[in-house]
């Protein structure tokens, strides 16, 4: 049987935000500022629907003072997806853009890698001031609820967990993040997250200034540009180019493969 292609989306729910160009780029032009946009992914095809990330949930959204903000539940609804019926749910890493909004999807298995899942349930370094500040607490308690109940799927490594899509382990930025390679019409493509947060990191090899293992950061870059069948297919976390050069199919989303 022929391996199933599949389409993306990058689901824009909130942005344009103005961030020091320093953090979206390490150390680079620490006078400017960047613009990002927040987005989950859809995958769809074979048959299955598949939401990377979480988003940000509505109460954190006001207490952030977000503005041009949507619940992700509401933009994944332009999709006709309606996200508590959402069967498969992968969370790339547990930073709070990525993860605020999993009691959005009640019913979707989770995928996550068991040493991101261990680090912010388990470590009490997690808890440490740095580390707080880019994660949510009630997201984490959420999730560590979910230990032992058949969702929670944990993964070690890389793993295919669909014919055409498999997750990578790709840390650096986090200790457990993974991306999503993914079979499409063009080839091998990658939901990468915040392997880098905008196109120009993978050309430059500067990633942002979340860091949590520098070197283990570029090897994991050697990685995804080793498995992607194009540098065009290697989509990042948070580039602004994903609504803007791509087909749009619905208000702030676009089809990125």
């Amino acid at each position: 049987m022929a391996t199933p292609t599949y389409e993306i989306y990058a689901v824009k729910y909130g942005g344009p935000y103005n961030r020091p160009a320093c953090i979206v780029n390490w150390f680079q032009d620490m006078d400017k500022t960047a613009q990002i946009n927040y987005y989950i992914f859809v995958i769809r095809g074979g048959g299955e629907t598949i939401v990377v990330d979480c988003g940000v949930d509505p109460q954190l959204a006001k207490q952030r003072n977000l503005d041009s903000y949507v619940s992700p539940a509401e933009a994944l609804r332009r999709m006709d997806i309606d996200a508590a019926r959402v069967k498969h749910l992968i969370v790339t890493h547990v930073h709070f853009d990525h993860i605020s909004g999993i009691q959005l999807f009640p019913n979707a298995d989770i995928y996550i890698q068991e040493k991101e899942f261990n680090f912010w349930v388990k470590n009490p370094v997690a808890r440490r001031a740095p580390f707080l500040f880019v994660t949510d607490s009630v997201a984490n308690r959420y999730l560590a609820r979910q230990k032992g109940k058949k969702r929670l799927r944990l993964i070690r490594g890389d793993k295919k967990i669909f014919p055409g899509i498999e997750l990578l382990l790709v840390p650096g930025h986090t200790i457990g993040l993974q991306a999503v390679a993914v079979n499409t019409a063009q080839g091998t493509a990658i939901v990468g997250s915040d392997l880098a947060h905008t196109f120009s990191s993978y050309k430059t090899d500067i990633p942002s200034a979340i860091i949590t293992d520098l070197i283990v950061w570029m090897k994991s870059y050697d990685k995804v540009k080793a498995k992607v069948s194009s540098p065009d297919l290697l989509f990042p976390g948070h580039d602004l180019a994903l609504m803007a050069d791509y087909p749009k199919v619905a208000e702030d989303i676009t089809r990125l493969a």
